[in-house]
């Protein structure tokens, strides 16, 4: 049986555990100096509860963090002060460079780190969230083979650390950020008085925007049109007294692309690689 450290049963932890717990694991926490909503959802979850941390690392094949993403080089650090020679899985919404860091620090001690993303809504019913894992190939698999026939979906990347924590960065950089978009945007128009027509509008928009990359040609060669749009939507949004950093944001980015006027025909590569600034290219 593999036995697993939680740190933390939060709202997506606790869920991710019970699902190891039902595939066969022996999932432990540590309730110590934990809110007794964390304690409460551990409980619920069938977490076993250990004494301390160290008593909870001495026992255990490898450790899950599932944290804020501020707390994740923390937490690492707590463990990595116990005498732990099993699988560190960083499974936080981190910068790749973050994950390189804890890595770094792992290996320095003797220990092998999975980077780990989970992508997803906590596991139930209607949620199957992806736990994308990089690092090494057999720390990989065994991490993998905990949630094995459960509604946590392992899917191993073939890449080293950091590229767990890359796709996660670029899935959320999209979805968190349309959504605030979307507040901003209903914001604006229920100030004036058309929030029902925008929501009429909203219905007849993709809803694959970040799977339509053939698309993306289009986008950079009217970016010498929308990026005008975008500093009135920004002046708009200010005079209203809502934020308007997104749009200003979009703007810049869209000047990227300036040179690129009217070639709807730019392959895909090019178009990606005019985002970047010159030193990214060196």
């Amino acid at each position: 049986m593999t036995t697993v450290t939680l740190l933390h049963p939060g709202a997506m932890g606790a869920e991710v555990g019970a699902q190891a717990r039902r595939a066969g694991a022996r999932v432990l926490h540590v309730p110590t100096g934990r809110g007794s909503a964390s304690v409460e959802r551990a409980r619920k979850a069938g977490l076993e509860a250990a004494e301390s941390l160290g008593s909870a690392l001495a026992v255990s094949d490898l450790v899950l963090s599932v944290c804020p993403p501020h707390a994740a080089e923390d937490v690492a650090h707590e463990v990595l002060g116990h005498a732990f020679r099993g699988i560190y899985v960083e499974a936080n919404a981190i910068s790749p460079e973050r994950a390189l860091r804890i890595d770094g620090a792992c290996r320095d001690r003797g220990i092998v780190m999975v980077d780990g993303s989970i992508i997803g809504a906590p596991p139930g019913a209607d949620s199957a969230p992806r736990l994308y894992l990089s690092g090494d190939p057999e720390a990989v698999g065994r991490v993998a083979a905990v949630f094995e026939g459960t509604a946590v979906l392992a899917r191993p990347l073939d890449a080293g650390a950091g590229a767990a924590s890359a796709l996660k960065m670029a899935f959320a950089s999209f979805q968190k950020s349309a959504r605030v978009l979307a507040a901003v945007s209903h914001a604006l128009a229920t100030r004036h008085g058309v929030d029902a027509e925008l929501t009429l509008e909203a219905e007849s928009i993709t809803s694959r925007i970040l799977a339509e990359v053939d698309y993306l040609p289009s986008i950079a060669a009217r970016a010498w049109r929308w990026a005008p749009e975008m500093e009135e939507i920004a002046a708009t949004l200010r005079s209203t007294g809502l934020p308007p950093a997104l749009a200003e944001a979009s703007a810049t980015v869209l000047r990227h692309w300036t040179a690129d006027k009217d070639r709807f025909d730019l392959p895909l590569e090019e178009v990606l690689a005019h985002l970047h600034t010159p030193d990214d290219l060196d």
